[in-house]
């Protein structure tokens, strides 16, 4: 989506060559839309907490239908969007190779590449906190404010 005419003219000047790193700044600013969203569709599509609530409440009865109707509304929620999105970006990649014919080559070396960069990400993303856990089981000092500080990162 972030196709613009400075960057169709930057692949005319370039002859069509792949320019990683100016792209990477888009690459970047996917990846945080994508990760955004897929924030927004765990919270939509993930419903386990709530029937754990569920079964830990005493009084079932009146919470029963007040859950039932959290989660029908979340999977409602998470249906609708998702269509939506898939519908939008279909229609929009389609458009996009049909007027621009000779970038297609060069718009699948972006997907690609950014495809790959939101693989490297969350082993960064869950490496961090799993280091500060080891540390905090070997040291015998600072154990807990080692875990506590790798329950922080884990949020992120």
């Amino acid at each position: 989506m972030f196709y613009s005419d400075s960057t169709m003219h930057k692949i005319y000047i370039d002859e069509g060559s792949f320019d990683f790193t100016y792209q990477l700044h888009q690459m970047i600013y996917s990846m945080l839309i994508s990760t955004a969203l897929n924030f927004l569709l765990n919270y939509l599509g993930l419903y386990e907490e709530d029937i754990i609530e569920f079964k830990n409440e005493k009084n079932k009865k009146l919470k029963k239908g007040q859950i039932l109707f959290k989660i029908k509304c979340k999977v409602t929620l998470f249906f609708m969007i998702t269509y939506m999105l898939l519908i939008f970006f279909w229609i929009y990649l389609g458009c996009f190779c049909a007027v621009y014919k000779n970038t297609q080559i060069h718009l699948l070396l972006d997907v690609t590449s950014s495809f790959g960069l939101s693989f490297i990400t969350p082993f960064a993303i869950c490496l961090i906190p799993g280091i500060f856990r080891i540390l905090s089981l070997r040291s015998k000092t600072n154990r807990p404010f080692l875990f506590k500080f790798s329950k922080i990162l884990q949020l992120f």
